[in-house]
């Protein structure tokens, strides 16, 4: 019996076989990536101008993501992501052990200081917002878990650029267009801030995002390690507030994110 072998591959092998396009699964995509990248809000109309697609095209695409959960379609007809893709990462996210380590210390933080306060790490040049716990407060500022902000507008962000390694952040601020579209003067500056950040070892801005708003951050975690994130509170200024003046509570703050980064390892 004559035997044959089969014909050697080569490593190219798999850049010869056909790419097939799956087009609903695409489209599928693009919405929920362009709501995550939006975080506003967006109308079938809307989404398919952002898209360059007709609205006919997304109507059973829209409807099919509402059923199974990813959007919910507000009042006046924007869809919004749902927090279903945020909870299905956890499921097996690297940082499921940092969110276990921060809910005791974080809840007692909150209930001592009645402020409300989130803990955020980097994601996709992204600042990913992993837990928020409310104040126990009838008006208190809260941000949501899951949402994505700008890692170079917000203090969080800054902060976590502050105590990464410098080509990782350089790195991350060559892709950003809000940092790409400040002057000369202006990144010198903004450098210059993360800087005194690091040496600090925390981060304070009001009115950063809106009126009224005061954040006060910290760091958790070796900046060294892999694992990094950060600690925020979140307060509104006002004749409520429990705390005229946020430093008060640094020592507190600082106290909590050492007790998540040793429960957690990150230390």
């Amino acid at each position: 019996m004559k035997h044959t072998t089969a014909p050697e591959t080569d490593d190219t092998d798999a850049e010869r076989r056909p790419k097939y396009a799956v087009p609903a699964v695409e489209k599928a995509l693009d919405v929920l990536e362009l709501l995550s990248a939006q975080a506003v809000p967006m109308t079938q109309a809307q989404l398919a101008r952002a898209l360059g697609r007709e609205p006919s095209e997304l109507f059973r695409m829209l409807s099919a993501l509402e059923a199974r959960g990813y959007l919910r379609r507000e009042d006046n007809g924007g869809y919004v992501l749902t927090l279903k893709l945020f909870e299905l990462s956890r499921t097996h996210s690297p940082h499921e052990q940092l969110l276990r380590a921060a809910t005791a210390p974080m809840r007692e933080l909150v209930d001592n200081i009645r402020e409300s306060c989130h803990l955020s790490v980097l994601h996709r040049d992204q600042l990913l917002v992993l837990t928020q716990v409310d104040a126990p407060t009838s008006i208190r500022l809260s941000v949501e878990a899951g949402s994505l902000h700008s890692a170079v507008d917000t203090l969080s962000g800054q902060v976590l650029l502050a105590n990464s390694p410098e080509d990782e952040r350089d790195e991350l601020l060559g892709r950003r267009a809000e940092y790409q579209r400040r002057s000369a003067d202006e990144r010198t500056a903004y450098l210059a801030l993360l800087a005194k950040m690091r040496a600090d070892g925390w981060g304070y801005a009001e009115n950063a995002r809106f009126v009224g708003g005061r954040d006060l951050s910290v760091p958790v975690g070796n900046p060294r390690g892999r694992t990094r994130a950060v600690l925020t509170i979140a307060s509104l200024r006002g004749t409520h507030t429990a705390h005229d003046d946020l430093f008060d509570l640094l020592p507190r703050l600082q106290r909590c994110a050492e007790d998540i980064g040793r429960i957690a390892g990150i230390a």
